[in-house]
C-alpha cells in the first residue's frame, strides 16, 4: 500500500481524470506528489520521459495522460489518436519499469471492449471480436498499453493494473462544441441555447444508444482504492452498473440546465456502440461502489461548466 509520505506521480494531472485524482490524493493525506505540465515534459518523447523518471524516480504513477476527444474528433484523426496514445502511454510504462517502480495504475476506457460484446461487459470480454469503427484507434492504443502492463507483469513480475471507467464527467472537463464527449457536449448546447432562447436543439443520432455514466470524483476514489487494494492482469471495469438512453440523458440535462425548447435529432450521424454497460461486479466484490448518482452529478458538472467559462470556450 502506499504510505502518505510516497512519491506519487500522475500523469495527465491537469485533465479531468488526473486532477480528480490529485484532488482525491490530496484529500486522503498524501503530501508527496509528483506533476508536469505537458509544457514541461512532452510524453510523447521517450528521452525526455526517461530522463525525468531517472530524476524524480516515483514510488507509485497513475496514468491519466491521454489524447481524448468525441465520435467526430475519432473518425477524422484516427492516426494521431493511435500515435500519441500509444506513444506516452509506452513510454510511461517503460520508464517506470526500468526505474524500478512499485506500481503502475493505468487509466483505459470502456471502448476497449469489442462492439457487441454481451451486456453486461465482463472484463474478460475484452479482444474476444471486433471494435467499434469509430473509436478503433483509441482503443487499440488503449489495449496495446493494458497488455504491455500484463507482460512486463508476466515477464518481470511488475505490479502493474489497470483500470477500465465507464463514459466520464465532471469537474475539468472539456466542453468543446465540436471536441467533447456527449455529455459536456450537451450541457454547453443547452446553456447556449437557453441563453440565445432557440427554440429547437438538434442532437446526433437518433437517442437510442445506451450508455452509462460514472462521476470522475468516484473513479478517482476507486482509482486511489485499486492501487491499494488490487493486484493483477486482469482490468479492472469501473461504472455504476446503470445504464441510460441518449435520448432520455438529453431530456434529462436539458432539465437541469433549464432549456424548455424542443429537442430534434439528426438520423444522419452516427449513433457509435449501440450499447456499453460495464459488469461491475468485480468492484463489488473488492468492495467498492460508487456515491455520486447521475442527476446529481450533472448538477455538479452544470455548476463547474458556469464557473469556468475560461474552460467552456476551448
Amino acid at each position: 500500500m502506499m504510505e502518505k509520505q510516497s512519491k506519487i506521480y500522475i500523469a495527465g494531472h491537469q485533465g479531468m481524470v488526473g486532477s480528480a485524482i490529485m484532488r482525491e490524493l490530496e484529500h486522503q493525506g498524501y503530501t508527496n506528489l509528483v506533476t508536469c505540465t505537458h509544457q514541461e515534459l512532452d510524453l510523447c518523447r521517450q528521452d525526455d520521459v526517461e530522463n525525468f523518471f531517472t530524476q524524480e524516480e516515483p514510488e507509485y504513477v497513475f496514468l491519466a495522460a491521454a489524447k481524448v476527444g468525441g465520435i467526430e474528433d475519432n473518425r477524422q484523426f484516427p492516426a494521431d489518436f493511435m500515435y500519441q496514445n500509444i506513444l506516452l502511454e509506452i513510454n510511461v510504462i517503460h520508464s517506470a519499469w526500468k526505474n524500478g517502480c512499485k506500481k503502475l495504475e493505468l487509466l483505459g476506457a470502456s471502448c476497449i471492449y469489442p462492439r457487441m460484446a454481451r451486456s453486461p461487459i465482463k472484463e474478460n470480454d475484452l479482444l474476444t471480436s471486433a471494435l467499434e469503427k469509430t473509436n478503433e484507434a483509441y482503443a487499440l492504443a488503449k489495449i496495446s498499453g493494458l497488455k504491455y502492463c500484463e507482460f512486463l507483469n508476466r515477464q518481470y513480475g511488475t505490479d502493474y493494473i489497470c483500470v477500465m471507467p465507464s463514459n466520464l464527467y465532471g469537474p475539468n472537463d472539456n466542453y468543446h462544441p465540436n471536441h467533447s464527449h456527449v455529455l459536456p457536449a450537451l450541457i454547453r448546447r443547452f446553456h447556449e441555447a437557453k441563453l440565445e432562447h432557440k427554440p429547437s436543439v438538434t442532437c446526433w443520432g437518433d437517442g437510442s444508444p445506451l450508455r452509462e455514466f460514472l462521476y470522475v470524483d468516484d473513479l478517482a476514489n476507486f482509482c486511489v482504492f485499486l492501487m491499494n487494494h488490487y493486484s493483477g492482469n486482469e482490468p479492472v471495469n469501473a461504472g455504476t452498473g446503470k445504464e441510460i438512453s441518449i435520448r432520455n440523458l438529453t431530456e434529462l440535462v436539458a432539465k437541469i440546465v433549464g432549456y424548455e425548447g424542443e429537442i430534434l435529432w439528426d438520423t444522419s450521424k452516427p449513433n457509435g456502440t449501440p450499447r456499453k454497460l460495464l459488469d461491475v461486479s468485480k468492484a463489488t466484490n473488492l468492495g467498492w461502489k460508487y456515491t455520486t448518482e447521475l442527476e446529481d452529478g450533472i448538477r455538479l458538472a452544470y455548476q463547474d461548466f458556469l464557473k469556468n467559462p475560461v474552460r467552456a470556450e476551448r
